[in-house]
């Protein structure tokens, strides 16, 4: 072994297996926050349109997989773990599992890209619960964040061509989970985005391009990052083809099939326009690549592969960094960001 890490952790948000589970999904997700029931239940309608079933939890299945085989043989070749923010496998099960099989520490891929609170220090949060839950007995270090990893990048960059390649003309528009403007302001949420994006149009020869936001909740008083993608719909001019990339999404989860595929999608065809949805980098082998190219950084000192003028996301988040009151926390609208 080139280093002491003994497992890799694939983290994620969690999302209901069937319709039994949403309501106590959605508690979990909102624990503490003071949101009725009747709140919930509108949320619950949306999953009741996919039979009450995430379909996260099956991508995170198949992304341990394709790690799982890439590892094997490796200099790495170790187990691949997997625990969720808010449903099982929870988190903190999965570290005490580690800690029956004898691991003590282990690396942790996170399935989120962009920094923000909801969207790294609240992960980092999780694992240091979870570290405390299993008598600080194994310990657990995030890897970086990757929005700007030329893998990444490449992998959207196919993505992208692959959907627009019958398309005379379109207008690209990149989406991201909206959250509030305090939060943004403790982060480099919006300008990771837009340095994604731009990296990405960069490689496309594309000159211009629009970001806009998705999945807003929370009080009406508390100001979020706009546009909605539904507002920006309803001003285009009808007849354009319009191309979404879901940027701020890894997976073609909760968020992406209702709000862009669902909703988004109608929204278009009322203004009479070509909406295409660019899939997700999910498990994409190029992807899974990227995660090699993290996880040597750490055990063999690899050089830390970045694009832009950004650089590579430090190991461990700056001090004060992606800070937010209680009370200003999401209380996220299809909740699986």
């Amino acid at each position: 072994m080139p280093s002491n890490y003994q497992a890799l952790v694939v983290q994620s948000f969690g999302g209901p297996e069937g319709p039994d589970d949403v309501m106590p999904f959605l508690r979990n997700v909102t624990a503490k926050r003071n949101v009725p029931d009747e709140r919930l239940i509108t949320v619950a309608e949306q999953y009741e349109q996919f039979g009450g079933v995430s379909p996260l939890n099956q991508q995170c299945r198949e992304l341990v997989a394709a790690i799982q085989d890439q590892l094997k043989g490796s200099e790495f070749d170790v187990p691949v773990y997997w625990g969720n923010r808010n449903w099982e496998p929870y988190i903190t099960d999965t570290a005490q599992q580690m800690v029956d099989d004898g691991i003590e520490n282990a690396l942790v891929f996170t399935t989120s890209a962009f920094s923000s609170y909801s969207g790294c220090r609240q992960y980092r949060e999780d694992l240091e619960a979870a570290e405390a839950a299993a008598g600080h007995r194994v310990k657990l270090q995030k890897l970086r964040l990757y929005y700007n990893h030329p893998k990444f990048i490449e992998t959207w960059v196919e993505h992208i061509r692959k959907a627009t390649s019958q398309l005379e003309g379109f207008q690209l528009v990149f989406t991201a989970h909206s959250i509030p403007e305090s939060m943004a302001a403790v982060s480099e949420y919006t300008s990771q985005l837009n340095e994604a994006a731009s990296l990405i149009c960069e490689r496309l020869e594309i000159d211009d391009y629009d970001l806009v936001f998705q999945s807003r909740s929370g009080p009406p008083q508390i100001p979020w990052l706009e546009p909605d993608i539904n507002d920006y719909i309803e001003n285009l001019e009808a007849e354009v083809t319009l191309v979404v990339v879901p940027l701020g999404f890894t997976s073609d989860h909760m968020e992406v099939m209702f709000d862009l595929d669902t909703q988004a999608q109608q929204t278009a065809r009322n203004r009479g326009i070509n909406m295409v949805r660019v899939p997700t980098v999910g498990s994409h082998p190029r992807i899974i690549e990227m995660i090699m190219d993290l996880i040597q950084e750490q055990t063999v000192g690899a050089e830390r592969l970045c694009l832009g003028a950004q650089g590579p996301w430090p190991d461990m988040c700056p001090e004060g960094h992606c800070l937010v009151m209680a009370k200003e926390r999401p209380v996220v609208k299809s909740v699986e960001s």
